[in-house]
């Protein structure tokens, strides 16, 4: 193996020092900032647009809901026909206007027939706002005419919080669940990207030699299987440092767009502000940041950051392996399609048992044979490790993926040494096998 370092470093400075790879490392985050900007820059100007609303309230029941906020006026009509109130709103070219008459049914008291007429389609969030509104307060108004004490309502409600507790006395919570839910689904998500984007570039980089031939040149003084290491592993440390590139310069491009040009990057999480400003103005706001805080101290930190590590690069250098062998049994991308689903299948089989299966039951029947499986292991395993996984089953697990890293290497390796030399010809599943006997 006294090859191997020089074959990573070759590999390293080559992807590194491509000039494709340059401008995509420099311009593949400030592209996506950019798009980032412009969805919150125009998101912030659909959430500045002033509406002024008209309301016909034939009813005489809902005149007290509508407020006028900072962005929305509310304009109270009365005495008015709906025709000419229509005119009315098209002439000032306001937003809209919100016609509020009784129902049919005589014997319901509170039954409203509602209507909005607008120019345009008005926003769903809009519409949906005033239908809460509309609703809460004829609520109110039925349980009042039925002799309800509305306060006594408002005093009766109550928040039930189950607190968790395993039989060892360790102590949990929703919310703890749901940090952990959290780390889990980016973990796996990272893992699937990685290997998704740099896998295809080990591969690309094994036909690129095999067509232009150099591969025959470098095998006369290096085996195959450092070959294949050396470009894996090299690959991988170029990605690494692509995506830390990626990462400082989209904070800093992110920082500096947003001071220039006065974006608030968190407009595009409107419907979440809301409910985050509601759940702030709760008193108890304070107690659940507190509760937020305790929750992430109590995760095993260590053990989570340590196995991320280890599954991730195992599961890295399995996929990437298999990637290799794909590339030196094909001479062009397009010949890759019909070896591609047999490796792509497991990763996705991983990320939908985690999805739907470690989410519900995290020491389940399922969720632990997968977490076991070498080939969906490190995407099972890093979502069920929050939820406290025996530290035996984890190294289990790990020896496991890397014993099978060590035989797809193996054979990788076969069908590598045959295939950098082969031109010209599509192998077959059945060819492939031959080659593993040669």
């Amino acid at each position: 193996m006294n090859h191997l370092g020089l074959i990573i470093k070759r590999e390293y400075l080559t992807k590194v020092k491509n000039k494709s790879f340059l401008i995509m490392t420099v311009l593949s985050p400030l592209i996506m900032i950019a798009l980032i900007a412009v969805v919150a820059y125009l998101s912030q100007l659909n959430n500045n647009k002033q509406r002024t609303v008209s309301i016909l309230d034939e009813s005489s029941f809902v005149q007290d809901v509508f407020k006028s906020t900072e962005n929305t006026t509310y304009n109270m009509l009365s005495g008015i026909s709906l025709e000419d109130a229509i005119a009315q709103v098209k002439d000032k070219e306001e937003y809209g206007l919100l016609h509020i008459s009784k129902g049919d049914n005589s014997s319901e008291k509170y039954n409203l027939n509602t209507k909005f007429y607008s120019e345009d389609s008005p926003s769903l969030t809009f519409i949906s706002s005033l239908e809460s509104k509309l609703e809460k307060k004829l609520e109110n108004l039925k349980l009042l005419s039925a002799g309800v004490d509305l306060d006594m309502i408002e005093a009766s409600r109550t928040d039930v919080d189950i607190a968790q507790e395993s039989f060892s006395g360790e102590t949990s919570s929703k919310m703890g669940n749901i940090m952990k839910l959290a780390f889990g689904g980016v973990a796996g998500y990272l893992l699937f990207m990685f290997i998704i984007i740099y896998g295809n570039m080990i591969m690309r980089s094994v036909i690129e030699e095999k067509t232009s031939r150099i591969i025959e040149i470098i095998i006369s003084s290096v085996k195959p299987v450092q070959l294949m290491l050396g470009k894996i592993i090299g690959t991988s440390l170029a990605g690494i440092t692509q995506f830390v590139i990626w990462v400082i310069l989209g904070g800093v491009a992110m920082t500096i767009i947003s001071a220039i040009f006065g974006i608030d990057m968190t407009q595009l999480q409107t419907p979440q502000q809301e409910m985050v400003q509601q759940a702030m103005s709760d008193p108890d706001a304070n107690a659940k940041m507190q509760m937020v805080f305790s929750e992430f101290a109590s995760l095993p930190i260590a053990n989570l950051l340590i196995m991320f590590v280890l599954f991730f690069i195992g599961g890295y250098l399995l996929y990437s392996s298999l990637y290799a062998a794909i590339g030196a049994a094909v001479d062009n991308e397009t010949d890759t399609q019909q070896f591609m689903l047999p490796i792509l299948m497991p990763l996705i089989l991983a990320v939908y048992v985690g999805v739907f299966t470690v989410i519900e039951d995290p020491h389940g029947t399922v969720s632990t044979v997968f977490s076991f499986i070498p080939f969906t292991s490190p995407v099972v395993m890093l979502m069920r490790i929050p939820f406290g996984v025996p530290i035996w089953q984890q190294l289990v697990s790990l020896l496991l993926l890397i014993g099978t890293f060590t035989f797809t290497v193996w054979f990788a390796s076969k069908i590598y040494r045959v295939g950098i030399l082969m031109y010209g010809k599509k192998p077959t599943y059945k060819e492939l096998f031959k080659w593993l006997k040669y």
